[in-house]
């Protein structure tokens, strides 16, 4: 499999829950994360509390926060396409979450 190999250069909050984020090929998404806010790893971030503690790890170059939740820097370069697919998986995590919380018959 061969595709580009990105990451994030720097970012700015522009919302409660978005981010523009800076890569290292000049390009930039700005990236409303609401929509993928669930489930048990990316749920905490819907705490807008969490959510500004976002810091860029030096490592591996993506967006990262203290209870563990990153995004692959190539899915935040390529939002557009690929927040919308994130973004049915994450529905399927929250029904699931939902189906988990009813009491049994």
């Amino acid at each position: 499999m061969n595709h580009p190999i990105h990451f994030v250069q720097s970012f700015e909050h522009v919302g409660p829950w978005t981010l523009r984020v800076h890569f290292e090929d000049g390009t930039s998404q700005e990236i409303d994360f609401r929509p993928v806010l669930h489930g048990p790893l990316f749920g905490p971030l819907q705490a807008a509390a969490l959510f500004r503690q976002v810091c860029l790890d030096p490592e591996v170059r993506t967006l990262v926060w203290p209870n563990g939740a990153d995004f692959d820097p190539a899915t935040l370069h390529d939002w557009p396409e690929e927040g919308a697919l994130l973004s049915a998986k994450a529905s399927e995590w929250e029904a699931a979450a939902n189906m988990a919380d009813l009491p049994a018959r």
